[in-house]
């Protein structure tokens, strides 16, 4: 990979984004209706390969329910108000309707309420009684203290979801994680991230994971960059990391991770350019906030709006377009690839000759700069 000196004995990895690449089509075309877009991750099997991230604006137990029907999987976040009050929909209300400048210290404020146990084995039985996958997620420094409960309340895919997450989190409290440990003892898959180098990858992959987030997630509404300085270049992670699934699959003699984008998927273009550089999947959560269903009611905002000492998100206005169903499966009513998300993607897959996700992989790239 190319560098640039910045001075001497300082070099910067020039990487590209989703927006600076392009799919190339230079194969036979396909139709549509030939297209599977079916995805499997350990035995649970979707007939679309799209998550919807645990933040409080996109998945309640209700939308969870609903995604599931259409396919794909809702991740609801275990931390979040769903766990913490007994009708989350009266926090939900004022973080909607407080104005701007108070919109940071009050969600600080609703966040404060202890997380219930209790409502953590209410909330995955109501999924669970639906019929679908059950799919929840917490932070690496709470997994330690609430993993027994969320396993014992029939968790079936367990995500472990931060700004960064590595295979050993150190704590010097009650906090530490051995990650490594942690997935041998569990009998289900473990879902992690972010990350996004390979050696970071390759990592989380040998303590276990069932799949890798690549990416901080929540693009539209993260501060991680002002605050931190830290950004990640998506088109060129998930590349890398896709390169560091081939070597572990060598090295473990067959054992595949999924590798998940969770980040600056905005709009359906941006799923297809994320398969294309690699990934299994797509973790989305402000195209799916646009849904009339959205507990967000229109506003978007993830975990890290409400942390405590420093936050690193916003509350983001993005309007409602449609249904889940319609921004799933359209009939889509715009043209800037905010619904029919799965109709985009197969569109995109037989456009360029393809059959299926993991053939799409293989799709021609370019450097297209606009």
């Amino acid at each position: 990979m190319s560098e640039i000196e910045l001075a001497p004995g300082k070099r910067a990895r020039q990487a590209y984004s989703f927006s600076d690449i392009a799919i190339v089509p230079s194969r036979r075309t396909r139709d549509p209706e030939n297209v599977s877009t079916a995805w499997q991750i350990d035995a649970y099997k979707f007939d679309i390969p799209m998550m919807a991230a645990p933040m409080d604006s996109v998945v309640s137990p209700e939308t969870a329910i609903e995604i599931g029907k259409l396919g794909g999987i809702g991740v609801l976040n275990l931390e979040g108000l769903w766990t913490r009050y007994e009708n989350p929909r009266i926090p939900l209300g004022e973080i909607a309707s407080v104005p701007d400048h108070q919109a940071t210290r009050r969600m600080q404020e609703l966040y404060q309420e202890p997380i219930k146990p209790e409502l953590i084995k209410e909330r995955i039985a109501q999924i669970r009684e639906a019929g679908v996958t059950v799919a929840a997620a917490l932070s690496p420094a709470r997994t330690a203290a609430l993993a027994k409960v969320v396993i014992d309340a029939g968790v079936d895919l367990f995500v472990i979801r931060g700004t960064t997450v590595s295979a050993e989190h150190v704590s010097t409290g009650d906090h530490a994680l051995n990650l490594k440990k942690f997935i041998y003892e569990l009998d289900v898959p473990v879902i992690v991230g972010g990350c996004a180098t390979a050696t970071g990858a390759l990592h989380l992959m040998r303590a276990g994971a069932a799949g890798v987030l690549v990416g901080f997630g929540g693009g539209a509404a993260h501060t991680t960059r002002q605050v931190l300085g830290i950004a990640v270049p998506m088109a060129t992670a998930v590349a890398e990391v896709a390169s560091a699934r081939r070597e572990y699959l060598d090295e473990s003699g067959g054992r595949y991770v999924h590798v998940i984008a969770d980040g600056s998927v905005t709009r359906s273009g941006d799923i297809a350019k994320a398969i294309a550089c690699g990934a299994d999947a797509v973790m989305m959560g402000s195209p799916l906030a646009k849904a009339v269903e959205a507990p967000g009611k229109g506003w978007h905002w993830g975990s890290e709006a409400s942390h405590d000492t420093l936050p690193r998100g916003e509350r983001v206005h993005v309007g409602t377009v449609g249904t889940l169903a319609e921004i799933f499966n359209g009939p889509s009513h715009t043209a800037d690839g905010s619904m029919n998300l799965v109709g985009s993607l197969r569109r995109a897959i037989s456009t360029s000759g393809y059959s299926d996700v993991k053939e799409f992989q293989r799709v021609e790239v370019v450097i297209h700069r606009a």
